[in-house]
C-alpha cells in the first residue's frame, strides 16, 4: 500500500480559529444559522456555501446520503428542489425523517440539522424551475434521475430536448420535479476548538406545548 495512505492514522489538523458558548447563541436557530451562513458566503472561501449533506433513510431502515444545493431559507425551514422519483425523493417521502449537513472546513464550522421533509407546493416549484438556465431545466428532463443509463442515451436524450425547445427559452416544470421544505426539530452548531475539545450547541424543538420553543444546551465533543 502506498504511503500515503499508510499514515491516515497520523492525518489530523488542529482547529483554533473561533470559540462558540452558549452566551453567543441567539435563542433561535434559524437566527444562529443565518449568522454563520452569512459568514461562510462573505469568507470567499468556501466555493459553494449552500452546498448540503441531505441523509434519508429507506424502506430496510439504511441510510443514504448525498450532496444537493440549498435554494431557500423560510421561516418553516429549508428548500431544495429534485426530482421526486429519484431515490431520495422516494425515501424522503415515506416520512421516515431526514437529516442535512452543513460543512464549511475553512471556518472549523458544521450544522447539523434534523426533521421532517414535504413537498411544496407547485405553483413554487414550477416557479422556481422557470428561473433556472435552460441547459438545467433540459438536464431535468433529460434525467430519469437514480436509474441506470447509459452516457450515449443521457447525451442523445439530451439532444432530442435541445432541439424540441429550440425556439423556447422556458421550459415546462415536470410534473415530477419540485421543492422539498425541510422543517427541523433539533439543530447542532459544532465549531472546532483545539485539543478536540469543540463546542457543540443544540437547539431542540420543545414538544410539551405545541409552540415553536426551543430548549438550548450544550454536549461535549
Amino acid at each position: 500500500m502506498d504511503k500515503q495512505f499508510n499514515d491516515l492514522a497520523s492525518m489530523r489538523r488542529n482547529y483554533d480559529l473561533e470559540a462558540f458558548d452558549l452566551t453567543q447563541a441567539n435563542e433561535n436557530p434559524f437566527i444562529q444559522f443565518k449568522k454563520w451562513f452569512e459568514v461562510a458566503i462573505k469568507s470567499g472561501k468556501i466555493y459553494e456555501p449552500n452546498a448540503m449533506t441531505v441523509a434519508s433513510v429507506d424502506e430496510n431502515g439504511l441510510p443514504s446520503a448525498r450532496i444537493v444545493l440549498l435554494k431557500e431559507i423560510w421561516e418553516a425551514g429549508f428548500v431544495f428542489y429534485t426530482n421526486y422519483d429519484s431515490r431520495k425523493g422516494r425515501e424522503i417521502l415515506s416520512g421516515k425523517g431526514v437529516s442535512l449537513l452543513f460543512y464549511w472546513d475553512q471556518l472549523h464550522r458544521q450544522v447539523r440539522i434534523e426533521g421532517t421533509a414535504e413537498k411544496i407546493s407547485r405553483e413554487k416549484s414550477e416557479k422556481y424551475f422557470q428561473s433556472r438556465p435552460k441547459t438545467s431545466q433540459i438536464g431535468a428532463w433529460g434525467s430519469a434521475q437514480s436509474q441506470p443509463v447509459s452516457r450515449k442515451d443521457l447525451e442523445a436524450r439530451k439532444n432530442e430536448l435541445e432541439e424540441q425547445y429550440k425556439d423556447t427559452d422556458v421550459l415546462p416544470c415536470p410534473p415530477n420535479w419540485g421543492g422539498f421544505l425541510v422543517k427541523p426539530t433539533r439543530f447542532e452548531f459544532w465549531q472546532g476548538r483545539p485539543s478536540r475539545l469543540h463546542d457543540r450547541i443544540t437547539y431542540e424543538l420543545s414538544p410539551s406545548d405545541g409552540t415553536s420553543d426551543w430548549i438550548v444546551g450544550r454536549l461535549a465533543p
